[in-house]
């Protein structure tokens, strides 16, 4: 295994290396709310008002002061309240008045007893129940008070947060801007999406997958096609990309074959951090510095591409954006209820389906053959299975570690 090995970087160490490099973009915008859905907050957001803004009732029912409960006297209505229209009127002494979830309080109102608790006499209403004072009001500033904080900066902004904020009547949220991506294939062997094969082609598959998970995170992309195996146009779009983005992300090309000519390049134009992971599938990924841009080489294969952007690239960027917290869901030790097959030597991500069996235990079975080429494991499985190292052969009923996918995997 050593042998194997040689040359080879941990997972760990390679997200540490690539990590300890990154800082987030500094440059802000000011967006309206329906703008900012997945942009991340510039900066702390601080409340402008108190939530709610005046005391109301929780509960359909009577709004009472609690000198006026005497037993077995009915309480005469003096008037109604609303959300949105409040008593404004004189309140006699020894009356009581009808109140709506969310009105206002009608000065002097001790109490709100919910209509189920009351018989109705006439214009009059009789408590039936103890009445404690304070009951089924809410009071203002109870869920936010002004001036405090709501949101940190580095949050990402999604059906949580947006709602908060326009319930604070803030119209416009300062954000980090967008990440700007560049994204290229390389190959002779790779022909576009709608495009006839000639012999000896196939589709360009990676770039397609790649462009609709940097679509999800939220960057800008921009996309150079496909490069052939010729070092004049790769070194032409690396110049290009570089000048453009903050990332560069390239697809093939980054193996040790006679035309693979990304490493050339990275060297050439900018430097190598590191080169071969010890991971399967995912050994050829290549992450290094351009002039003015971050590299990503994701290897050729379609399932080694999705999970070393998924496992690295997709940390990277989430960084770059400002992103606090973890990018990656937590794993989870569970049993397989499957043989998995596997040779010691590289940290293995094979696909696998999470789900609760006859007993309502949480387990996991393979999606079947794991080669780097059969990309339909990613439409059945709902997790990676993360088996180690030093791991071999996994009989069912062991326990595994298996991370669930997050939203950028998910359908």
């Amino acid at each position: 295994m050593e042998a194997f090995t040689a040359g080879l970087i941990s997972l760990d160490d390679a997200l540490n290396t690539l990590l300890a490099r990154i800082a987030p973009v500094q440059q802000q915008d000011k967006v309206s709310l329906p703008d900012a859905a997945g942009r991340i907050t510039a900066s702390a957001v601080i409340s402008p008002i108190d939530v709610p803004p005046f005391d109301n009732s929780a509960m359909d029912g009577y709004a009472l002061r609690m000198a006026d409960l005497t037993a077995n006297h009915a309480l005469p209505v003096a008037g109604k309240a609303f959300a949105g229209t409040p008593f404004s009127g004189d309140w006699p002494a020894g009356t009581c008045i009808r109140i709506m979830t969310g009105a206002p309080l009608p000065a002097g109102c001790e109490a709100v007893v919910m209509q189920e608790q009351t018989e109705l006499e006439g214009d009059a209403i009789r408590v039936t129940a103890d009445v404690r004072k304070g009951q089924n009001i809410r009071r203002t500033g109870e869920d936010i008070r002004q001036g405090t904080q709501v949101l940190e900066a580095g949050v990402k902004l999604g059906a949580a947060e947006l709602p908060l904020l326009a319930s604070l009547g803030i119209a416009q949220v300062a954000v980090l801007r967008k990440l700007r991506v560049a994204l290229f294939s390389t190959g002779d062997e790779l022909q576009p999406v709608g495009q006839p094969l000639a012999a000896g082609q196939i589709y360009d598959t990676n770039r397609f997958a790649v462009q609709l998970m940097l679509n999800k995170l939220g960057c800008e992309v921009i996309d150079l096609g496909i490069i052939r195996d010729d070092p004049t146009a790769l070194r032409a779009a690396f110049v290009e990309a570089d000048s453009r983005a903050d990332v560069v992300i390239s697809s093939g090309g980054v193996s040790v074959g006679e035309a693979d000519y990304t490493r050339l390049m990275l060297e050439e134009l900018g430097e190598v951090g590191f080169w071969k992971l010890a991971i399967k599938p995912g050994k050829p990924f290549a992450f290094g510095r351009l002039s003015n841009s971050w590299f990503c080489g994701l290897p050729g294969n379609p399932v080694s591409a999705v999970v070393t952007f998924y496992q690295l690239v997709q940390p990277l960027l989430a960084k770059l954006a400002g992103q606090h917290g973890p990018s990656l869901p937590p794993r989870q030790r569970v049993r397989s209820a499957s043989f998995l097959k596997k040779s010691p030597g590289r940290l293995d991500f094979q696909r696998g389906i999470l789900q609760r069996n006859a007993q309502g235990e949480l387990e996991v079975q393979t999606t079947g053959h794991q080669g780097s080429h059969i990309f339909s494991s990613f439409q059945q499985a709902n997790c990676f299975i993360v088996l180690e190292q030093g791991r071999g052969n996994v009989e069912a009923g062991e326990w595994v570690e298996v991370e669930p996918f997050n939203s950028l995997l998910e359908g």
